[in-house]
């Protein structure tokens, strides 16, 4: 027979667990899903003056999205810095979290150094790098021959901003990866060693195929935050760059249609093109893993 009533102690666990869940359910409704659903709203209108009397035009926003060189421009220098940031920053932060994680001295200090960059400001990063890519007093090209203009050459640039990205993701990448080899046993390793198997050979047979779900995992979210990568852009090219229109991301162009045309609307079906790309690339994600990620 079932029971018709609960405990006190059953009713004071259900009372303060939904306590301490509806903040974050709060903050998660209003802060992520409400502004999505809004996004995607808005992109069926045509942004009235001062903000009021919007004019639905249904999907010629998107009409003209898909005809916009700019924004198919922004698109491919998007897909180039997630190309160049994701696959080598993750492959820096493995091999560096399995070094750490053996017997070395100092590999605290190591890993507070190599974490460094992920708490510091974004604008004094930036203020640094455009100081070590200035093409006339900058460290690099003091360091290296010839004169290059790192952020103003519109072949080179996307690539000099993903660079800075690699850097500043490295320590949070390494700290997943060291947390994903606590759970490596460490007789594998023994085992494969009596075995005369090289650190290389251990590396690519036992390391890489236990710590594949965590190596997905930062592989679909590096992809989705380098989609929307906009912050580093922002403060490192300006807008008399000569470069702008081949560094430009499309969050970079959602800022600018939004805010500083005040073409909200546009600017909402640039950010809903996006969110169906990244969605289109974490499913095909989530199709590969099943043919390179190991659960057991």
């Amino acid at each position: 027979m079932a029971r018709s009533k609960m405990t006190s102690r059953e009713k004071s666990e259900f009372i303060w667990g939904w306590a301490f869940i509806l903040p974050t359910m709060a903050g998660l409704i209003i802060l992520n899903i409400f502004p999505i659903f809004s996004t995607i709203y808005q992109s069926f209108f045509k942004t009235g003056d001062f903000g009021k009397g919007n004019i639905f035009v249904g999907f010629n926003n998107y009409a003209k999205v898909f005809a916009d060189t700019e924004v198919w421009q922004a698109l491919w220098n998007t897909i180039k810095y997630a190309i160049v940031e994701v696959p080598i920053s993750i492959a820096i932060s493995l091999v560096l979290a399995v070094f750490l994680n053996g017997k070395i001295k100092g590999k605290g200090t190591f890993r507070t150094i190599f974490f460094l960059p992920m708490v510091a400001a974004p604008a004094a990063i930036a203020m640094v790098w455009r100081w070590l890519y200035n093409s006339e007093f900058g460290l690099l090209n003091h360091i290296l021959p010839g004169k290059t203009n790192w952020i103003s050459n519109p072949n080179i640039a996307i690539y000099s901003i993903a660079v800075i990205g690699i850097w500043s993701i490295i320590g949070y990448n390494m700290v997943l990866f060291l947390a994903g080899l606590q759970e490596v046993p460490k007789d594998f390793y023994e085992a494969a060693s009596i075995d005369g198997a090289s650190g290389v050979q251990q590396f690519f047979n036992i390391t890489v195929p236990l710590i594949s779900p965590t190596i997905f995992f930062v592989l679909v979210t590096r992809v989705i935050a380098a989609m929307q990568v906009f912050d580093v852009i922002y403060m490192v090219i300006d807008n008399n760059n000569p470069a702008l229109k081949k560094t430009q991301s499309l969050v970079c162009l959602f800022y600018k249609y939004s805010f500083t045309q005040s073409n909200k609307g546009y600017g909402s079906t640039v950010v809903v093109v996006l969110l169906m790309v990244i969605l289109l690339l974490t499913v095909l994600q989530m199709i590969g893993q099943k043919k390179w990620v190991h659960y057991n």
